[in-house]
């Protein structure tokens, strides 16, 4: 597991140089991106230029070495710009940690890796697929093994910016006769795979994910398979780190809004500083309510990281755990809503506007979004079973 190797002034330097790029180049872009539900690649390209793509790789493999609450501070950072460049990143760091996390002994991962290093390249994630839901711990697809090679043909209906990936991470069953929940991992570059379109993306919000659908067909050497069942990697990490940088971007978007709301109230007070307008009481209401999202998140990470440090597996079987996680998600994705809600009424009828500089138009949509990614009532429903066999 990656150990921070950054220093605090490293670390604020280079949240500096994110704070910068934000405002000179992905906040310029993403009413751009949002309009057209198009890929952030400015914003992308830029964070690539500072190394970002490979900030969770260990500093002994060419990587900064980031802490989990580093990188998780780089996406609530993003998040404040532009949602969709935010969730790209994010998701591609999630991909980065399960390698991480689980495949550096093996060569060709370790290979891999630095690769990633030295090319800050993006991968992209399938792990849905048409006919099971959102079941994450079953596949269709098998993977095929034949003279050292794979072959395997996936139908999903969610590849978030799969056009514009440089590498894909796939799941699916270990072989043809193995059942649904025996799955593995594949790492497949660009030139050893095919997507086919299924589906577009013309969404309300996080527009600029480019999360269409597509058949893919992929073909590579059997040594690009995860040393690791997928259910190990699912709940050691793909689970936990994903609720925890998504409450992170989804905190940055939120602090966003409140960031206009105390710009309006401030330029209310200063029109009559004799009598404080009713939007102070509000905005003191939901700077409440954004200092707990950020602390939720910061407690998830303590506890996470608590358990990495311990390198017990057994630790994240623990329903305690997944219910904690789940509930980060859950609480997470609301405050959203409300902080953003309103931060909108404290503003009016100017964050309405799609061409003010107060709009929360984007906010608002990117908001619902994240109830609905991993939807939050099937999350409820399976924390409903836990609770019940959980003991404290």
């Amino acid at each position: 597991m990656t150990k921070q190797t950054v220093s605090e002034n490293e670390f604020s330097q280079l949240i500096k140089e994110v704070h910068s790029i934000g405002g000179e180049i992905v906040a310029p872009n993403a009413e751009d991106v949002d309009v057209k539900a198009r890929f952030p690649k400015e914003g992308i390209e830029a964070l690539k230029s500072l190394k970002l793509m490979s900030a969770y790789v260990p500093a002994e493999l060419g990587g900064m070495g980031l802490s989990l609450k580093q990188v998780s501070k780089v996406c609530e950072v993003l998040g404040g710009y532009c949602g969709s460049t935010a969730m790209v990143y994010a998701m591609h760091k999630i991909q980065v940690a399960c390698l991480v996390h689980h495949c550096l002994e093996v060569d060709y991962f370790k290979d891999y890796v630095q690769t990633l290093v030295n090319e800050q390249r993006l991968i992209a994630s399938a792990t849905t697929e048409i006919g099971k839901g959102g079941d994450l711990l079953s596949s269709f697809c098998a993977v095929e093994v034949e003279n050292g090679d794979f072959t395997l043909e996936k139908k999903a209906p969610v590849i978030s910016y799969a056009d514009y990936a440089d590498d894909l991470l796939l799941t699916a069953r270990r072989s043809p006769d193995a059942a649904k929940s025996d799955q593995v991992g594949v790492l497949v570059s660009k030139s050893q795979y095919q997507v086919e379109p299924i589906s577009d993306w013309d969404t309300l919000g996080f527009r600029g994910t480019c999360s269409s659908g597509y058949v893919v067909t992929a073909k590579a050497s059997q040594e690009q398979i995860t040393p690791v069942p997928f259910t190990e990697v699912l709940s050691q990490t793909m689970h936990p780190f994903s609720h925890i940088v998504w409450g992170s971007l989804w905190t940055g978007i939120a602090a966003s809004a409140v960031a206009k709301a105390r710009l309006f109230t401030k330029n209310a007070m200063r029109k009559n500083p004799n009598m404080p307008p009713i939007s102070s009481i509000r905005l003191a209401e939901v700077e409440t309510q954004l200092h707990t999202m950020r602390n939720n998140v910061l407690a998830a990470i303590d506890d996470y990281q608590s358990l990495l440090d311990k390198n017990d597996s057994d630790s994240f079987t623990n329903f305690g755990f997944t219910i904690r996680t789940n509930n980060l998600k859950i609480n997470s994705s609301k405050l959203l809503i409300d902080i953003v809600g309103q931060a909108m009424m404290i503003c009016g009828i100017a964050s309405y506007r799609n061409n003010h500089d107060l709009s929360l138009t984007r906010h608002i949509r990117d908001a619902y979004g994240a109830s609905l990614m991993v939807n939050n009532d099937r999350i409820i429903m399976h924390n409903s079973s836990l609770v019940v066999m959980h003991k404290e």
